[in-house]
């Protein structure tokens, strides 16, 4: 009994901060441990959950043409497949190409950095030795501290290609089981509603879709004004490095000028003059403008609102935990985990933190607005018990005959006034309790006289007095 007791008081008390908070640093570090720990099986897994949500729309289209699932998903992995064949035999015919073209970019490098050096030697009075010496030990300490970088990215690299070959693998177990993996959610999280959660489970579904396939068509369409733009310019293989920038989209923000150092290098070395490589950077960083503030925002929409600097710490932290598949994973995660956040009322501000602030203070002045609105109508409902409710009186209110008048005296701000209603109240004295009814005095029937007439006394002793 007294175990039970205690059982239930110590369910009664609140934890302090302190456990809550030291809970919650245990479970960041050991989640951070294990996401580093089985990178090679969770970033193939979260690639085929990515592909397999972009290949839904075209599994489904199929089904509804009469095909069995299973059909239905191996011509969808096959298109897929034979889209991504096309693009690397594209971009092999342009690497070839370049590489034909090495001896003379190294003819023309080797020039120019004998000019360098001339320059180097005529304005900074450096002799040409002691630049080489110099060029030399720069070059070996690089060489030295790259040289583990450069076996980690092989072996990351290396074990990443060969799981990535379960991919397909992955994704035709997705969309085969996609209804079972739906029914597990709603088991496991039985205690949420079931409404809410496939509302929760659409918009991340609408979230990655929207993204991944405005990000297709955002590549295209940059890699397009890239070419086209170089092309002006007479830059060689403007093709090549017009779509290698724009893949390069995938960083957002800084990807597409990174993308512009290539063309900018061929431009110096290739060309006469340094103005060329001045507008190919001129080039990419208007065509960057145009994605960032008009392609972007109308093609991908307002689906993936997350702020710039949410985005750059989290391509950051991507980057340092899992590479370069890290960065292409950062954001749509981190679009997966806003739908999260919002979701729960007590996570829900850390979802705000992470949306962009215009949106998000729009979306939450559009939710006041419409609580007040719906306030209003049930206050405005004629069966509504709060309509006929009267108000407190205030001590200037003035009474005069029977009326009353509740004034507005106290600055009110919209919300309240909104809330409480803005409209003088007049009521008048019949919502008054009513006073007792004044009882009506009965008629006395008169008693019959002696001889029988109702209005004759009774006896002469009577009529004497």
């Amino acid at each position: 009994m007294n175990s039970s007791a205690e059982t239930v008081a110590h369910k009664g008390k609140k934890r302090p901060a302190y456990i809550k908070s030291a809970a919650i640093l245990v479970t960041l570090i050991a989640g951070v441990y294990i996401l580093h720990a089985l990178h090679e099986t969770l970033i193939p897994l979260l690639f085929a959950v990515l592909v397999s949500i972009l290949l839904f729309p075209v599994c489904e289209r199929l089904e509804r043409w009469k095909f069995p699932r299973i059909l239905a998903i191996i011509l969808s992995i096959l298109l897929f497949i034979v889209i991504i064949a096309a693009l690397i035999w594209l971009v092999t015919i342009q690497v070839g190409a370049f590489a034909d073209e090495i001896p003379r970019l190294t003819q023309k490098a080797e020039v120019l950095l004998e000019q360098t050096t001339a320059m180097v030697e005529r304005y900074f009075n450096v002799s040409r030795t002691e630049q080489v010496s110099r060029a030399k030990g720069y070059l070996i300490n690089a060489l030295a501290e790259s040289r583990t970088t450069l076996l980690n990215t092989v072996m990351a690299t290396t074990g990443t290609l060969a799981t990535a070959t379960l991919v397909p693998l992955y994704v035709f177990f997705f969309l085969l089981y996609r209804d079972f993996f739906r029914r597990f959610v709603h088991k496991a999280f039985h205690k949420v509603p079931k409404y809410k959660l496939n509302t929760i489970l659409n918009k991340i579904y609408e979230v990655i879709q929207s993204y991944l396939a405005g990000l297709v068509l955002v590549i295209f369409i940059v890699g397009v004004l890239n070419t086209i733009g170089l092309l002006i310019l007479g830059i060689d293989y403007a093709v090549f490095f017009g779509f290698l920038a724009a893949f390069l989209i995938l960083i957002p923000y800084i990807g597409i000028l990174i993308g512009s150092l290539f063309p900018a290098l061929m431009s110096i070395i290739t060309e006469d003059s340094a103005w060329y490589a001045a507008g190919v950077i001129g080039v990419m960083s208007f065509v960057q403008f145009l994605e960032g503030n008009f392609i972007t925002p109308n093609i991908v929409g307002s689906k993936v609102s997350i702020n710039p600097l949410a985005a750059i710490v989290m391509l950051l932290l991507g980057g340092q935990l899992w590479g370069l598949p890290g960065l292409i994973l950062a954001l749509p995660l981190t679009a997966i985990l806003k739908v999260i956040l919002d979701a729960n009322k007590s996570t829900e501000p850390f979802g705000f933190l992470l949306g962009e602030p215009g949106k998000e203070v729009q979306e939450e002045k559009e939710k006041e607005r419409v609580q007040v609105q719906e306030v209003r109508e049930n206050r405005r409902r004629p069966g509504n018990p709060q309509r006929s409710k009267r108000k407190p009186r205030s001590k200037t209110q003035k009474e005069d005959k029977g009326f009353e008048v509740t004034p507005v005296d106290e600055p009110l701000s919209i919300a309240k006034e909104a809330l409480e209603g803005t409209d003088l109240v007049i009521k008048t004295a019949e919502n008054k309790p009513n006073p007792p009814k004044r009882r009506r005095p009965q008629r006395r029937k008169p008693r019959p006289g002696n001889d029988g007439n109702p209005g004759a006394p009774k006896n002469s002793g009577d009529q004497d007095s």
